[in-house]
């Protein structure tokens, strides 16, 4: 595996062993994912819309970051709508240069990388996060390999390919794909800009949380909703409201929902009986073994929130909905606003409850 030199802001830690290391690796020698073994935190004791330049997109958020913007296209600072007919707000994460949130995590692992002199990544995507280290790798002048699975959708794979990474198409499941970029980045000496081991991806998808409180003045919703897979989206959220609360930039944390694809939903399964059968429509999530297993049941259970399997009937009604509305999204966005319409009808979210749903992926690539 890749070995590069680390500075110590870029040091990383094993939550589950304890070990820590001083070069990088994309995994734990016990086998466990890995973090910056720094708190990223403002020195400021309250926030300052006066010092923070959103001019800057995400990367107004820096102090939290574990990185300067080395690779980077003005991303974030995506919208928040009022979604009357869900009674919530809808943050627009569909609106990122690669028409994905994963261009939050792509950034900030990009410019890591950018920093650490390294000059090929891989990574395994069902599409979405794929395009988005492609196009930022590009961005960087680094080069990509990105395994995806055999179906991937067309759109994708001409994202993928039009940023002039190579895709590598693998046939059979999700798990086989990143079985199979896995042994590359053994075999090969790769840096790995996974979506769902590298620390640094998480660091970016972090900033949902902070752009969030700042268009609401600092204060944080009573629930958020998102899609569940590997928790990139739905980890970030935590660990960036966690920040702000640490901080003191924020009084509290929202309740924290995932939103599965049934049959693929490992997590909800974990917590109480789900729908015995398969979701089909959702892609993007069809993730059985998600990497930060244990730390998505612990942000669950500190937030109050809980993790559910939605049907495809269920997700191809709200996809309908959600056009009809305006809002034109891929079919797994919209596992989030079922959900929520789910947990209002079984009382997990009343009506007196404020609740924010970022929209996640656009429909322009399915």
């Amino acid at each position: 595996m890749t070995s590069t030199h680390l500075p110590s802001h870029l040091r990383l830690a094993c939550d589950s062993c304890g070990s820590s290391f001083d070069e990088w690796r994309w995994r734990c020698s016990c086998g466990e994912p890995l973090d910056f073994a720094t708190d990223f935190s403002p020195s400021a004791p309250t926030p300052d819309d006066a010092a923070l330049d959103y001019r800057r997109g995400l990367w107004a958020f820096d102090e939290f970051l574990p990185t300067e913007a080395h690779a980077t296209l003005g991303e974030g600072m995506t919208p928040l709508v009022e979604a009357a007919e869900w009674d919530a707000s809808f943050k627009l994460e569909y609106v990122f240069p690669t028409g994905s949130f994963k261009d939050r995590g792509a950034t900030t692992t990009l410019s890591v990388a950018n920093e650490l002199g390294v000059e090929r990544v891989v990574e395994d995507s069902s599409g979405n996060a794929g395009a988005a280290i492609a196009t930022y790798a590009a961005r960087a002048g680094i080069d990509a390999e990105i395994y995806v699975p055999g179906s991937v959708k067309p759109a994708k794979l001409r994202a993928i390919e039009r940023a002039g990474a190579t895709p590598v198409r693998v046939e059979g499941d999700r798990q086989a794909v990143t079985d199979a970029c896995v042994e590359a980045v053994e075999n090969e000496d790769a840096w790995y800009a996974s979506h769902a081991w590298n620390p640094a991806f998480f660091a970016g998808t972090a900033t949902f949380a902070y752009e969030l409180a700042a268009q609401r003045d600092w204060d944080v919703p009573d629930a958020v909703v998102t899609p569940l897979g590997h928790g990139t989206l739905f980890l970030g959220a935590y660990r960036g409201f966690r920040a702000l609360y640490d901080a003191g930039w924020t009084d509290s944390v929202p309740r924290l929902y995932g939103a599965q694809a049934a049959g693929y939903a490992p997590i909800a399964d974990a917590r109480h009986r789900t729908l015995d059968e398969t979701n089909d429509v959702a892609d993007g999530i069809q993730i059985l073994n998600p990497v930060r297993e244990a730390e998505i049941h612990e942000a669950l259970d500190e937030t109050g929130g809980d993790a559910l399997a939605l049907s495809s009937d269920a997700v191809e009604d709200e996809l309908d909905r959600l056009h009809r509305h305006g809002f034109y999204t891929e079919p797994t966005c919209a596992v989030a606003p079922a959900a929520l319409r789910e947990l209002r009808l079984t009382g997990a979210i009343d009506a007196d409850d404020d609740v924010v749903v970022p929209l996640t992926g656009s429909g322009l690539k399915t």
